[in-house]
């Protein structure tokens, strides 16, 4: 890689444009960076890495692009940085610019932030032109670490040495000397696979160890079905023995239980035999208790019989009685039947008769039929004059209706008519109004036109107004910010000023003997420079420039403001014209009445309209039925006389058949109650003359019926008789009687019962306590052989289980001894070990060892051969091994560490140990040659003897047309080294001037 050109604008301490021709410095080789003390020289080199990685090196981004531009650039101008190099036969131009907060555009208030922009671009050689590849910002970047063939941080590490760094590398520990290798050579993936293993060991270790806990709970659960009789080993999950251990306990609890099961069965066998015993001893003495008791019983229900015989004798001679009434039963229903016939016809007979005039009184059947069937002659009469009288009605009800026709249709066209006259001047009324209407419509639609020009004149007016005075408030504000701005920025000017007089004195106030200075690099300080009394501070400064900078803002802001108002000022004049705020005003409103009374006015048309239409469709509605009721007032002349004559007819034909009576109606209703009076009257006096008859019949067949059954009267076997609830009764209780003598006479006569009851009585509760005591004995023999059983069962397929996991768990295990010991070997904790040393570390002795080998080829040329690097294995205190580094002193033969050099050792082994490992990194990441170097401060230790070795050794890498910058602010390089790229600082910020070897030559001459 070699570098041709670089452009920065606005970036870091870089005010404005400037560039970089790097061609004419590298004609000598070996060029000079210089320049004061935060001059920026080092944000040259962060330019360089911006063009390449769209970032800076590590410690001084922070991750914001705005934070890349220049306090010093002006507003307008755009932070951008170009660089034109060659990489891997390539020449391309690649060109950043970070993201830009600017002022908005067109004087509008306020900033916006235009987004970051890249550009990568190839020289054609055949056409002679540029042609562009990419404007992606990450895709540019990913580009040049492929053609690089190494990241930022190795990029940084190589081409831009920082001799610092190394400085604390030759004084770090084995860890900080891991993390800064590891960055460079990318030897994460060794790291990956130690991590890599050390989860597989746990992932395999969590499922051992898992295994080993079901088995365990396995092993709880037999001892749980063996009751506590089976011994769990000691081991923990995860320790070596226990599968064995817990299949040899399981073995001995099956053993057991099998045993126990056995005895549990023969248990069971005898006590079954015991409970038949019992059992068959207990139904004997039921059976004898049974009898016993049978026996005495059936004494007990004779003894009772004996007391009760005398009401049997009563009941049966009451049963005799009442079957010799039976005889009489069929005469007494039947004179019971007829007599109550009797009372019915004969109360039927007198209710009928109370309704009958008293001229009936004495009337009999015959005599009451005869006035019935007169009554009923007179009666059929009737009919035609029923019908004749409703017709009559039917004939007044038409009359009445056409009455009221005649005085409703009289209302209809007196109302017509007097609404029928007004019409003609109604309907002119509405005409007239409505044009009017149209009139005000046709004048409103004018005025709106005018409305809206008139208003934004008016308004107009007001801004201007408003705005004339606002601009000569504004003009001031903006003058007296402008005067603030000013005094305040050259306050900044002299404070800066006073502070740069007086920085040696700042400096000096941080030192500290022994340490090295930051500007020359020399350890003793014989006479720093003293603060006086008015020393100005870098926060002192930082306030003015603050305060400086607070105003500038405010002066913008002012201006800003100012030019606004002028702009709005101006429109709001073209606008509004010459006429003034006062008669604009009166015009805009006395158009707005005029508009107003005009809308108000042509708002009644459409309501005018809609009344005509209605009043149109009522002179048409009226007039119909003026017309309508004269056709009917006509038809209704001939229609009333033809009714009247008929009425005439029909009420002589009913003045003679209503008699006294004032309807037909009344008398026919008269005629048919008589009929029906009279007809029940009659029957109701045959029905009773028959019933008289037959109750004496029946007197006399009963009076005979009980004299032939043996009773004195009738009423005597009527007493004597039992209905068939008092029958079924009687006989129920001498039935029962009679069963239960024979059933106590059967019982007495048995022959077993009666030996029972000369035996001594059973003893059935001890029968049965000796049988219950057999089955319990039977249930909980039966229980412990179920239990048995039940333990075998479980643990059998408990011991099964048991079997599978361990089987499942042996490769399981095996694999877990294998990654542990992997993962403890590379973790550098295994005793096969000996160095705890880490992958990743063996990894990086390995390269350390050749950085070691590569720096010490140059530090043996800056040392005079004294001075050799060398790589160490050996182990630090307790801690690992893997990354020390020794220097060996070829004048006392001793080998020592690193931390122990000098300050100008220091120097010269940091750098020879840089060099080296840009080398063994260029090789690392693929061998890409770099032409361009870059060494950064630290000159100022070394005397001028060893400055002169260290040079010629920079000057041996200019082989192969190779180019070295140092930069460096130590005065005697500038004498030694000709081609010099100078940075020079100032207050509107700092700008670059080169001066190369043949310009140097030349002024010399």
């Amino acid at each position: 890689m070699r570098l041709h050109r670089l452009d920065i604008t606005a970036f870091g301490p870089f005010g404005g444009s400037q560039s970089v021709d790097f061609d004419e410095l590298s004609g000598a080789g070996l060029f000079l960076l210089h320049g004061p003390t935060g001059a920026g020289k080092t944000s040259v080199l962060d330019a360089v890495c911006y063009a390449l990685y769209g970032a800076v090196p590590g410690a001084r981004q922070n991750g914001q692009g705005l934070a890349l531009r220049s306090d010093h650039a002006a507003a307008a101008t755009r932070t951008e940085v170009t660089l034109e190099l060659t990489v891997a036969g390539r020449r391309l131009e690649v060109t950043r610019r970070p993201p830009w907060e600017r002022p908005k555009k067109k004087g509008r208030p306020g900033t916006t932030v235009d987004k970051a922009e890249s550009q990568l671009r190839e020289y054609d050689a055949t056409s002679g032109t540029w042609k562009g590849l990419s404007r992606s910002h990450q895709e540019i970047g990913t580009e040049f670490e492929q053609l690089l063939g190494m990241s930022r941080e190795q990029f940084c590490q190589v081409v831009l040495l920082p001799q610092g760094d190394f400085a604390r590398f030759l004084r770090a520990d084995a860890e900080a000397r891991g993390r800064l290798l590891g960055r460079l050579f990318d030897t994460h993936r060794f790291a990956e696979v130690e991590k890599r293993l050390a989860e597989r060991r746990r992932a395999t270790e969590a499922q051992v160890r898992d295994g080993d806990t079901a088995l365990l709970a396995d092993a709880h659960r037999m001892q749980q079905a063996a009751g506590d009789a089976m011994a769990l080993p000691d081991a923990a999950p995860g320790e070596p023995g226990l599968a064995d251990a817990v299949m040899s306990a399981a073995a001995v609890a099956r053993s057991t239980a099998r045993e126990q099961l056995t005895i549990a069965r023969s248990r069971l066998t005898a006590a079954e035999s015991a409970q038949v015993a019992a059992e068959r001893a207990l139904a004997d003495v039921r059976e004898v208790a049974r009898l016993q008791q049978r026996f005495a019983e059936a004494r007990q229900r004779a003894a009772l019989m004996e007391e009760r015989s005398e009401g049997y004798q009563q009941a049966l001679a009451r049963m005799e009685r009442a079957r010799k009434a039976e005889a009489v039963a069929p005469a007494l229903e039947l004179r019971e039947a007829a007599d109550a016939e009797h009372r019915r016809a004969d109360a039927a007979r007198t209710r009928t008769r109370a309704q009958l005039p008293d001229t009936f009184a004495d009337a009999g059947a015959a005599g009451l039929a005869s006035a019935a069937r007169r009554a009923a002659e007179e009666l059929g009469g009737l009919e035609s004059a029923r019908r004749a009288e409703q017709r009559l009605a039917d004939l007044v009800a038409e009359r009445d209706g056409l009455d009221r026709q005649e005085r409703a249709d009289d209302d209809v066209l007196r109302e017509a008519d007097d609404w029928l006259a007004g019409w003609e001047a109604t309907r002119a009324a509405l005409q007239a109004r409505i044009d009017s209407a149209q009139e005000a419509a046709t004048r409103a639609e004018q005025l709106g036109v005018q409305r809206e020009p008139a208003q934004k004149r008016l308004g107009a007016a007001r801004m201007r107004d408003q705005l004339a005075g606002d601009t000569d408030t504004a003009a001031e504000q903006a003058r007296l910010a402008q005067v603030d701005a000013l005094a305040l920025k050259a306050r900044w000017l002299d404070v800066k000023e006073q502070r740069l007089n007086g920085i040696a004195a700042e400096l000096a106030a941080q030192l500290t003997d022994g340490e090295p200075c930051a500007v020359c690099g020399a350890t003793e300080h014989p006479a720093p420079a003293r603060k006086d009394a008015g020393h100005v501070d870098r926060e002192a400064e930082e306030r003015a420039l603050a305060a400086y900078q607070q105003a500038e803002e405010r002066h913008s802001e002012q201006e800003r403001r100012l030019g606004v108002v002028r702009e709005a000022l101006a429109a709001a004049t073209a606008e509004a014209g010459d006429a003034s705020t006062e008669q604009l005003a009166e015009a805009a409103e006395e158009l707005e009445r005029l508009y107003a009374q005009a809308r108000h006015a042509a708002s009644a048309l459409h309501p005018t309209h809609e009344e005509l239409r209605r009043a149109g469709q009522e002179h048409e509605r009226r007039t119909a039925v003026r017309q309508e009721a004269a056709v009917r007032a006509a038809s209704r002349v001939g229609h009333r006389d033809r009714l009247d004559r008929e009425r005439a007819a029909l009420e002589q034909e009913l003045a003679q058949a209503r008699g006294t009576l004032d309807s037909v109606a009344a008398r026919a209703d008269q005629l048919e109650r008589q009929v029906g009076l009279l007809t029940d009257a009659a029957d109701a006096a045959r029905v009773a003359e028959d019933t008289a008859q037959r109750l004496k019949d029946a007197d006399a067949r009963l009076a005979d019926a009980a004299f032939r059954a043996g009773f004195d009267t009738p009423q005597a076997a009527a007493e004597a008789l039992l209905d068939d609830a008092a029958h079924r009764d009687l006989q129920r209780r001498l039935d029962d009687w009679q069963s239960q003598e024979a059933a106590v006479r059967a019982v007495l006569a048995e022959a077993d019962t009666a030996a029972a009851a000369q035996q001594p009585p059973a003893d059935l509760a001890s029968a049965e306590q000796t049988a219950a005591l057999a089955a319990q004995r039977v249930r909980d023999a039966a229980s412990a052989r179920d239990a048995a059983a039940r333990r075998c069962a479980d643990l059998d397929r408990l011991s099964a289980r048991a079997a599978v996991s361990v089987r499942r768990l042996a490769p399981l295990r095996e694999e877990y001894d294998r990654v542990a010991r992997l993962a403890s070997l590379t973790a550098g904790t295994s005793a096969d070990n000996e160095r705890k040393m880490r992958l990743e570390s063996y990894v990086l002795a390995a390269r350390l060892e050749q950085v070691a080998a590569a720096a010490t080829v140059r530090l043996l040329r800056m040392s005079s051969g004294r001075y050799t690097l060398v790589h160490s294995d050996d182990r630090a205190g307790r801690g690992r091994s893997g990354l020390g580094l020794h220097v060996v002193d070829a004048w006392t033969g001793r080998e020592r560490d690193t931390a122990t050099l000098s300050g100008g050792e220091t120097f010269f082994a940091s750098l020879a140990l840089a060099l080296g490992l840009a080398d063994v990194v260029t090789d690392e990441a693929g061998g890409v040659r770099l032409d361009t170097l870059f060494i950064d401060e630290g000159f100022g230790s070394l005397d001028d003897q060893t400055l002169d070795e260290v040079l010629d050794v920079l000057d041996s890498l200019r082989e192969r047309d190779r180019s070295v910058g140092i930069v460096s602010h130590v005065a005697d390089l500038r004498r030694r080294i000709h081609a010099q790229l100078e940075v020079v600082k100032g207050r509107a910020g700092s700008s670059l001037k080169v001066r190369s070897a043949a310009q140097r030559a030349a002024r010399q001459g």
